[in-house]
């Protein structure tokens, strides 16, 4: 077995920016890269002739070649594909899961192994290497998986080390966040313009408005309320505007949307993680 041969389980989005992300690191050389799907020969071959890695639907090859095993399938997938690897694997693999809602004790019991395992739940920044990824550790996993982890995850973003327990919060927050942002961005173009801007020149301001503050929230470190209070002087624009929005209780709103995604998270846990002695 190739020490940091790494296989991808399913080949969609997230599954290419985390490979596009580790050869632009260089942590894996292309050679030592295998990537299958259930159906789709199409995307395969793209990538294949793209990057210069390995494709193939012959699991003992791929779990042979390669240490790191990623599963990037949907969650009412992997079930199925667990137990169609599962004679293939040894003590040294590692798998690592970014599906949604599968739990690190799930994959374990359904394997029947004492395996290394890794949860992570990206968000869809990870196409451009600007992921909030967190990051939770099964039973079985020593310092070296922990750390290539966090490296490959350091490729396509922000990762950081959480509990399992916190991960339906990260899916709520950082996995699911990106929707929120979107939706207030499409709210600022629309208002802006409806006072009169085209929407080209309302989405030019808009995105760099909000890239803008992100930076700067990172740039200095200050809390967001310290930051509103050097905009927002009494009497001004911006404190009109914010007035608007406390009106509309924004900030519950946005509570509330974490809520609901975290609610719905453990939910999903439930439905598709179900142990299978349970």
């Amino acid at each position: 077995m190739k020490r940091e041969g790494i296989a991808f389980f399913g080949a969609g989005s997230m599954a290419e920016a985390i490979l596009d992300g580790i050869l632009a690191e260089g942590l894996v050389r292309p050679e030592d890269i295998y990537v299958t799907n259930k159906s789709n020969d199409e995307k395969l071959r793209l990538l294949r002739d793209k990057h210069g890695l390995n494709t193939t639907r012959d699991y003992g090859e791929i779990t042979s070649n390669c240490r790191y095993l990623v599963i990037a399938v949907k969650p009412k997938d992997v079930a199925e594909l667990l137990a169609a690897i599962k004679q293939h694997l040894k003590a040294e693999h590692v798998i690592i899961s970014v599906a949604a809602a599968i739990t690190t004790e799930f994959i374990e019991k359904s394997l029947g192994k004492e395996i290394a395992v890794i949860r992570v739940m990206p968000n869809t920044s990870c196409r451009v290497r600007e992921s909030a990824s967190g990051i939770a550790f099964g039973r079985y996993v020593d310092e070296e998986v922990r750390d290539f982890a966090k490296r490959i995850f350091a490729s396509i973003g922000k990762a950081v080390i959480v509990q399992e327990e916190m991960m339906d919060a990260v899916t709520g927050l950082a996995g699911s966040g990106p929707a929120y942002v979107y939706l207030m961005m499409e709210a600022m173009i629309q208002a802006g313009m409806k006072q009169g801007l085209s929407r080209q020149m309302s989405e030019e301001l808009t995105y760099q408005t909000l890239y803008g503050a992100a930076k700067m929230a990172l740039s200095t470190k200050e809390s967001p309320q310290q930051l509103i209070e050097q905009i927002a002087t009494p009497g001004g624009t911006t404190r009109a505007g914010l007035q608007a929005l406390e009106e509309a209780d924004i900030k519950a709103a946005f509570i509330d949307a974490v809520s609901r995604a975290v609610k719905r998270s453990k939910e999903m846990m439930a439905e598709y993680s179900r142990l299978p002695d349970s």
